[in-house]
């Protein structure tokens, strides 16, 4: 129970420093803040922390639960995963191409970009697929 009340009065913390910075960055104006940026440092810093945070303790407790539970599972998931990846690389197409402000994607770039959105396209028809079997076989049942 001490890690909770610790994280709450850290969270009240950066609330009340958010809070603060926010007042301050009210307080000077848009104009100002606009034209030198002044202000925001301390704003971004409570995110930057808050962020930092949320990132430990996410992968704290992704690492308890994969070695809490069926590690082979979590193996076979990964690479699942990861053949995802390796097909929707394998399919993707890698001619560059011209962007909106008249630069070049790179060939590797544009292998990436047609990468995940395969790998999305793949995974999102796998989802939804899992879904409909689902239900069809509740119904059945």
């Amino acid at each position: 129970m001490a890690l909770h009340k610790i994280l709450k009065i850290v969270a009240l913390l950066l609330s009340v420093a958010g809070i603060i910075f926010l007042a301050m960055i009210i307080v000077k104006g848009d104009e100002a803040v606009t034209a030198t940026g002044e202000g925001v440092d301390g704003f971004l810093y409570v995110a930057y922390i808050t962020f930092a945070i949320i990132v430990v303790f996410v992968l704290f407790f992704v690492l308890k639960g994969i070695f809490a539970g069926n590690i082979k599972n979590t193996l076979i998931s990964v690479g699942a995963f990861l053949l995802v990846i390796v097909v929707a690389y394998v399919l993707a197409d890698s001619s560059p191409m011209e962007m909106q402000e008249g630069e070049m994607l790179s060939e590797s770039g544009s292998k990436w970009v047609g990468t995940g959105l395969i790998a999305f396209y793949i995974l999102a028809v796998l989802a939804v697929g899992a879904m409909v079997f689902s239900g069809i076989k509740k119904i059945t049942k």
